[in-house]
């Protein structure tokens, strides 16, 4: 009978384990959405696309990095706002991702990071450049 109580204990914190791992999990995951389902989410968000041409301004006095990304699909443009400081060779970005949310009264994308990739001096000209 003790044997069995055990089994049940073990059981019962084993599946109390696996609940609690699943849902800190997936709430700490972060999707890639559209621009079109990023201005819809109510949390942390990512969008990925090109650096429109002269759309990028620092602000020195706040640390704001403004500019405006490019749908890879050609299907839109959203702003970002990134408070930090202004990556490397952003202006050679070939793409750019941004993670955060939307701000519905700034109507712009509001990001914590930014993942720049600047193209290689190994590649060709596949490289596919955002007007």
């Amino acid at each position: 009978m003790n044997r069995k109580r055990l089994y049940l204990l073990g059981t019962v914190l084993l599946l109390g384990f696996a609940a609690f791992s699943l849902s800190s999990f997936s709430s700490s995951i972060t999707p890639y959405v559209s621009f079109d389902e990023a201005r819809a989410a109510t949390r942390m968000v990512q969008v990925a696309g090109g650096l429109e041409k002269a759309s990028s301004r620092y602000d020195d006095d706040a640390g704001n990095l403004h500019f405006t990304l490019l749908d890879p699909e050609g299907r839109g443009r959203i702003p970002v706002r990134y408070q930090g400081l202004k990556p490397a060779n952003f202006e050679d970005a070939v793409s750019i991702v941004a993670i955060g949310r939307y701000d519905r009264a700034g109507e712009e994308f509001v990001a914590d990071q930014l993942l720049v990739k600047c193209p290689s001096k190994y590649q060709g000209t596949e490289v596919k450049k955002y007007t």
